[in-house]
């Protein structure tokens, strides 16, 4: 795999909110996107997805629970578990799908 700015990378994505795939490590999908401030609705996988702050802030609701992701942070969100990005995120996120 080659060396990877994923700042840079997340900067060059023609839209927020819509993430990239970069390369694949074992079973485990790397993705990258860029948070722009606005919420994102709640999704449910049936793998586990880690989120990866890269710089930012990623505010997520899992439940009645406000969880706040900082840069250099990772937060395991476990398989069939729904998950909200509220407003006021923003920055790089590393999306690692396992």
């Amino acid at each position: 795999m080659p060396l990877l700015d994923f700042a840079a990378l997340a900067g060059q994505l023609p839209d927020s909110w819509k993430s990239t795939r970069l390369g694949q490590v074992g079973p485990a999908r790397i993705k990258v996107l860029r948070m722009d401030e606005q919420a994102y609705e709640a999704e449910t996988y049936a793998y586990n997805e880690g989120l990866l702050v890269i710089n930012g802030l990623l505010r997520l609701s899992i439940g009645d629970e406000e969880i706040r992701v900082e840069a250099g942070q990772m937060y395991l969100v476990q398989a069939g578990i729904a998950h909200a990005v509220l407003a006021g995120s923003q920055g790089t996120l590393v999306i690692i799908d396992v």
